[in-house]
């Protein structure tokens, strides 16, 4: 059922581990220059962000938390027969971020994506256990383990909702600005197991977030230049390249609104 019977904006937050730390960036800026936002859909790392900024977490606070990311944080390795990780460490990071509140707390209605690993199902979450569903959108499968709500294996929301417009349009918006964090193909020798792994989700990842931000009313894409996922010490530049794609939008997003809405006059 839509959230909005009237005409909102939305922000489509994608995912991207590292990579998603520009999110931050780009919050700065459209906070700096009033941009409305009605309703923040996330994916993955997106939720986390999405959902702190929501819930009223100032973005110097959530700069200064990423900015400390590290693999050492958040990866607390212990192979089973489900995952190479226990996940205690991300939770743990999902609740300091989100001062542990919940989503009737948000001050911007946010959406957390996941994904139903055993039935392939897209979910998109308003209400609930918001920790375990932002922990479970950030839980690539294999890697984390799913968690278990509702008798469901959710796993991360970006596997079907890389950039999740869609989700946003079925909540009743009708205006979506997306940001398009985008993957990290790189051009050069392959010559073991991981890289070829890590390559093909590169390239099928690129394909789908194509896909999904034509849906988007305006795209945000930072440019990221050999930024990885797992590349947490650039974190600082990730910020500043969100910053510098959100500035190049801001003409294009205030065009946007004036020519579509009348919400200069709220």
């Amino acid at each position: 059922m839509p959230l909005f019977k009237k005409r909102k904006i939305a922000l489509a937050l994608g995912g991207g581990g590292a990579r998603g730390i520009a999110n931050i960036g780009i919050l700065k800026v459209l906070e700096h220059e009033r941009i409305p936002i009605d309703l923040i859909v996330g994916s993955s790392i997106g939720g986390l962000i999405g959902a702190s900024y929501g819930l009223g977490v100032p973005t110097y606070r959530m700069e200064e938390a990423a900015l400390k990311f590290s693999m050492d944080k958040l990866a607390d390795f212990a192979i089973s027969k489900m995952s190479i990780v226990k996940g205690k460490k991300l939770e743990k990071l999902v609740e300091e971020f989100t001062d542990e509140k919940d989503f009737k707390d948000a001050n911007i209605p946010i959406a957390i994506t996941t994904t139903d690993i055993e039935t392939g199902e897209e979910l998109v979450h308003t209400k609930g256990p918001l920790q375990k569903l932002i922990k479970a959108s950030c839980s690539w499968p294999g890697i984390f383990p799913p968690v278990v709500i509702d008798g469901r294996k959710l796993g991360d929301g970006g596997i079907r909702n890389s950039i999740p417009v869609k989700m946003a349009k079925h909540l009743g918006t009708t205006h979506v600005i997306a940001v398009d964090i985008g993957f990290c193909v790189k051009k050069g020798k392959i010559d073991n197991l991981f890289q070829m792994f890590m390559q093909s989700i590169q390239i099928l990842g690129e394909e789908l977030d194509s896909y999904q931000s034509m849906q988007a009313d305006v795209v945000i894409k930072p440019k990221l230049h050999n930024i990885d996922q797992f590349a947490f010490r650039h974190g600082k530049r990730a910020v500043q390249d969100g910053e510098k794609a959100a500035r190049k939008a801001i003409l294009q997003i205030k065009r946007k609104l004036k020519l579509n809405f009348n919400l200069w006059k709220r």
